[in-house]
């Protein structure tokens, strides 16, 4: 089984940076599809960004491309996403998940059913 434990979510007003971060454990983690999803109250749970660990592609959806990075760091085994110019739409809740065979990041649209594995979430609230 996969651990992985996210950090790094606040309040921050609009306009305003922050960068989550996913350590990932338990499993080998150089071909894994590592997702970031997030779910506002009352809505679904929706996928953000994906990377690949084996060749580090990556993927955003258009909602938040040009302002969200998702990224690694191969020796920390750690995936981040960094986000900026927040918008108070981006308040959520943000989970990481892996896919530990990878194969959710050569599909077009994974959803959450296709990963395993969550973390336990970390809050993100951006004020107008």
């Amino acid at each position: 089984q996969v651990q992985l434990v996210e950090s790094g979510g606040g309040s921050v007003q609009a306009g305003g940076s922050l960068r989550l971060s996913c350590v990932v454990s338990g499993y080998m983690y150089s071909r894994m599809c590592i997702g970031w999803f997030r779910q506002a109250p009352g809505k679904e749970r929706e996928g953000v960004a994906r990377i690949y660990t084996y060749t580090s592609s990556t993927d955003v959806v258009d909602s938040v491309k040009g302002r969200f990075t998702i990224s690694q760091d191969n020796a920390k085994n750690t995936v981040y996403l960094l986000m900026n110019t927040l918008k108070p739409e981006d308040t959520a809740m943000y989970y990481c998940a892996a896919d530990k065979y990878g194969s959710s990041c050569f599909v077009p649209s994974p959803g959450a059913t296709d990963f395993g594995d969550w973390g336990q979430g970390t809050q993100v609230t951006v004020s107008s």
